[in-house]
């Protein structure tokens, strides 16, 4: 809810009525085509959602279907793992209207490019591995990766790794409706050492060391 920073707070006393009026989109684990499926059946909300039993929907969707029936009514008894290790970092953002000129579509790789830059320094982290998610008008989506040797950890380079992916794309006057930049092989072991690079002057530095000789 709220993507990509915004915040969303549903009380207990509210948390059913909630699921029950979410477009069925928007559930957790729910994609375009499991949805369309959906769809088809007449589900359209999570309050369609719930009015399916458990064998119904297993019977449709197989083992997922017990999670949809519990996910309707609200329930979700999994562990929460607050220490897991990050795997990636990223951020996307969709358009409306969807962009159908290459520039323009640079430029909102740049900006996208900061916030993914912007997230690394907030975890203290860098990557080798940077991944260029591309959603059509279509909603057909792909992704083009690249792994380099050096730490991915400044802006331009995001930036310009990003645009590079793009251009090797085929986009055959396709419009595009979401970009998206994500970086993972992450340094879990990264500190903020790593993301200042300290400016040596030599030449201060040698008359310093020679004062003190």
């Amino acid at each position: 809810m709220n993507k990509p920073d915004g915040l969303a707070i549903i009380p207990p006393g509210q948390a059913e009525a909630f699921v029950e009026s979410l477009p069925i989109e928007k559930f957790h684990g729910i994609g375009q085509v499991t949805a369309r499926k959906m769809h088809e059946l007449g589900i359209h909300a999570g309050l369609d959602l719930k009015a399916r039993t458990e064998a119904e929907l297993v019977q449709c969707f197989g083992k997922a279907g017990r999670f949809y029936y519990q996910i309707a009514r609200a329930q979700d008894d999994r562990p929460v793992n607050p220490n897991r290790i990050r795997k990636s970092v990223g951020a996307e953002t969709s358009f409306d209207p969807d962009l159908d000129d290459l520039g323009t579509m640079h430029q909102a790789l740049g900006d996208i490019a900061h916030r993914v830059y912007q997230r690394l320094k907030k975890h203290q982290t860098r990557g080798r591995t940077l991944t260029l998610k591309i959603k059509f008008a279509d909603y057909q989506q792909i992704t083009r990766s690249c792994t380099v040797l050096e730490w991915i950890e400044r802006e331009n380079q995001i930036s310009g790794l990003a645009q590079d992916l793009l251009d090797r794309v085929s986009l055959n006057g396709q419009k595009i409706r979401l970009l998206g930049i994500a970086i993972s092989n992450l340094d879990h072991f990264a500190s903020p050492l790593h993301h200042e690079q300290l400016v040596l002057d030599l030449g201060r530095a040698l008359t310093v060391l020679g004062t003190e000789n």
